[in-house]
């Protein structure tokens, strides 16, 4: 283990050693391969744990990003939008020189300088967003050194473990193939040998395998959500916590309704006359696979998401809080306050209710008719004073219903699901439910992502995760204190503009609606 007068950081895993590098009061170790590479006959196949090393293992940089989808996430948004996404645009950037590449499960620690070897330092486990389609710990919002410099401050040191997982068609293509050979949602796989790799090696790091709070945003919260629903509910000693940070159930139904999207990306890639069309997807080349992920047709708004494989994910994910059963762990749940207008801005074509109507039960819920939505819609006004971003009366109407959209499109994906996980489980396990109302970018109010700055950046979202992530309860002896969430009392910490930056709040805007699109997903899954 690490000396302290050592220059360059070292640690012993096994018959190997892995080097990394210093940076002050921390210490990271990049790349660290926690799978075989998932390339030719293990491509769309389980990753295969790597459960022995030997001679030196060069962790002083980044490892491969998986193969990202061409999002195009900053082509779309007025010039007023672009320019308060500026700081976002420079978070989500590549540290170093960095290059995508199917050979991508690996995983970076961080921790803290000149710790022992028997810290046993409790660990927190960061799963990153992007959709199941783009992200990687490369970027550099998510390195984690300032949560673990912040965690050195507090005097409740942690240390902070970030993977690579597969995504689009690599890890979360469906269809009946995928279904029939037990393949589907392959990148939660990967995060799971990854959690496994964790519990095997992470005390040789000074840290502690049994204390390991699983954390993500976005589609890394989606993940965790599954993560806890998988295995009927048993971590396996996994993980003892867990944090979700905007995202839990997905409102999609079976693998095989991802059918279309697996035959165009056999069609496209010269496979349709295959006799095993699955087998001959792992013969053609990566960068071909990559075009078809990013030639598909959305006919869903959902291409590449978790569905029900019969497996790993037991039923459609909207139904695992209602009939499934989850780990028993306390957790944290939380939202931003304008979930959907980051989303929404390729909807500014849409200007009459008629066509909201059409595209909203086209899109959003497949074979609902504009009659079914009419609920919804009379829930959720055309008037942009009550739409998101929110608080914000009639400005930042970009389009007629611009607002409206935006307001049902975070509830849809977010709002409403993280409700109903919390109605239905808190009642019987600890649980936290936050709300970010802090930033209010230009045009995008308080957006998808932006509690990121300070979740990961040492601010006070950073404290209370830290304290929980340490002691299973986010508040200090001082301080607005974080009280659990209950069906009946809905706490929720808010953290705010202002004057008065946290306090306690109720969760009740817009139940009505939340509760309308709940059960339209339910009836309609994407």
């Amino acid at each position: 283990m690490l000396q302290s007068h050592e220059a360059v950081p070292t640690v012993q895993l096994g018959h190997a050693t892995v080097v990394g590098v210093r940076n002050g009061s921390l210490e990271s170790f990049l790349g660290i391969p926690y799978a075989q590479p998932p390339i030719g006959d293990l491509r769309l196949s389980f990753p295969q744990r790597i459960e022995s090393y030997h001679g030196t293992v060069n962790a002083t940089a980044y490892g491969h990003p998986c193969l990202q989808q061409a999002l195009n996430l900053f082509g779309s948004f007025p010039p007023e939008v672009l320019q308060g996404l500026k700081p976002l645009q420079e978070a989500m950037a590549l540290s170093g020189n960095v290059t995508e590449s199917e050979d991508c499960l690996n995983l970076n620690v961080v921790r803290p300088t000149k710790i022992s070897a028997d810290a046993m330092l409790p660990v927190v486990f960061w799963i990153h967003g992007g959709g199941f389609a783009a992200g990687s710990n490369a970027i550099s919002l998510y390195n984690g050194t300032a949560f673990v410099k912040r965690a050195v401050e507090l005097d409740e040191p942690v240390i902070y473990v970030a993977l690579n997982y597969r995504l689009h068609v690599m890890g979360f293509l469906g269809g009946k193939e995928i279904q029939e050979a037990g393949l589907g949602n392959l990148g939660l796989h990967d995060q799971r040998a990854a959690l496994r790799w964790v519990h095997q090696f992470i005390s040789a790091f000074g840290g502690d395998p049994s204390r390991v709070t699983i954390w993500g945003e976005s589609a890394g919260a989606i993940s965790v959500f599954l993560q806890l629903f998988t295995n009927n509910g048993n971590s396996e000693g996994l993980f003892r916590a867990g944090i979700m940070s905007s995202g839990f159930a997905v409102p999609t139904g079976d693998i095989t309704e991802g059918q279309d999207v697996y035959d165009f990306v056999v069609d496209h890639v010269g496979c349709s006359n295959a006799t095993d069309t699955l087998r001959c997807l792992r013969t053609v080349p990566a960068d071909r696979l990559l075009t078809a992920a990013n030639t598909v047709s959305p006919g869903s708004a959902l291409p590449f998401l978790p569905r029900a494989d019969g497996s790993f994910v037991k039923m459609p994910p909207m139904h695992l809080p209602l009939n499934g059963k989850i780990a028993d762990v306390p957790f944290i749940a939380g939202d931003v306050k304008d979930e959907g207008t980051f989303f929404s801005f390729g909807t500014l074509n849409i200007t009459t209710d008629d066509e909201v109507a059409s595209y909203v039960s086209s899109v959003w819920f497949p074979g609902a008719s504009p009659s079914d939505v009419n609920t919804l819609l009379e829930l959720y006004s055309s008037d942009p004073a009550a739409g998101s971003p929110f608080d914000t009366g009639k400005a930042n109407a970009f389009s007629p219903q611009f607002k409206r959209i935006a307001a049902m499109q975070g509830d849809w994906l977010f709002h409403a699901p993280r409700r109903l996980l919390l109605d239905k489980v808190s009642a019987n396990q600890v649980a936290y439910n936050f709300m970010s109302a802090r930033g209010n970018f230009p045009g995008i109010g308080d957006f998808h992502g932006s509690d990121l700055f300070n979740a990961l950046g040492g601010g006070d979202m950073s404290d209370y995760f830290i304290r929980f992530v340490r002691h299973l309860n986010p508040n200090a002896a001082t301080g607005v204190h974080w009280p659990p969430y209950k069906p009946t009392t809905r706490s929720t910490l808010q953290f705010n503009e202002g004057s008065i930056l946290l306090d306690v709040t109720t969760d009740e805007q817009r139940l009505a609606g939340t509760k309308e699109l709940t059960a339209l997903a339910l009836r309609f899954p994407a």
